[in-house]
């Protein structure tokens, strides 16, 4: 299972569902497909498709949103 968090434009962020404990957010679209890690710091984890220019664009939407992804997901593993 991998619920969206949120979409933005092309982008969707989601979680995958028990894939780990540490808080962090995927990204897809038509272009590639990234993981970061949104605690203790958003850090990218791992890449493919996007230039570096992207993955700078994704870094600030994931900050703009990071509060939402933290509540989200405490809720969605919560149980």
């Amino acid at each position: 299972m991998s619920p969206t968090v949120f979409r933005e434009k092309k982008y969707r962020f989601f979680f995958f569902s028990r894939e780990e404990t540490r808080i962090h957010i995927h990204v897809i679209s038509p272009d590639g497909e990234a993981k970061f890690w949104v605690e203790p710091n958003i850090e990218l984890a791992q890449f493919v498709g996007y230039n570096e220019r992207e993955l700078k664009k994704l870094t600030e939407i994931i900050k703009e949103h990071r509060d939402e992804i933290i509540e989200k997901w405490n809720k969605h593993f919560a149980s």
